[in-house]
């Protein structure tokens, strides 16, 4: 396992910060029996913001990890890997 670079944790950190707040305002939401609409309009903005930083993770990833590995004839072993990440991924 590779460390995250440093330039992608401040980020990554940031933006989870900001979801964090996101889930205790729809917890919120709900508590206060809002609008269900309004409910999953958050619900689906919280979770495009989650797939942001699952992005940002897999470009720090081939900036790192996939580079190295391919530079250390490793290419085929972290094609695998991304195939099966994506797949979880991407569902």
């Amino acid at each position: 396992m590779s460390e995250i670079l440093p330039k992608t944790s401040e980020e990554v950190t940031k933006r989870l910060n900001k979801i964090g707040g996101q889930i205790a305002g729809i917890r919120r939401m709900v508590e206060e029996d809002r609008y269900c609409v309004d409910i999953l309009i958050q619900v689906a903005a919280t979770r495009a913001a989650l797939d942001k930083v699952g992005r940002i993770i897999l470009k720090g990833h081939m900036e790192s990890c996939v580079t190295k590995a391919i530079k250390g004839n490793r290419g085929q072993a972290l094609i695998d890997e991304l195939d099966d990440v994506m797949s979880q991924f991407m569902t």
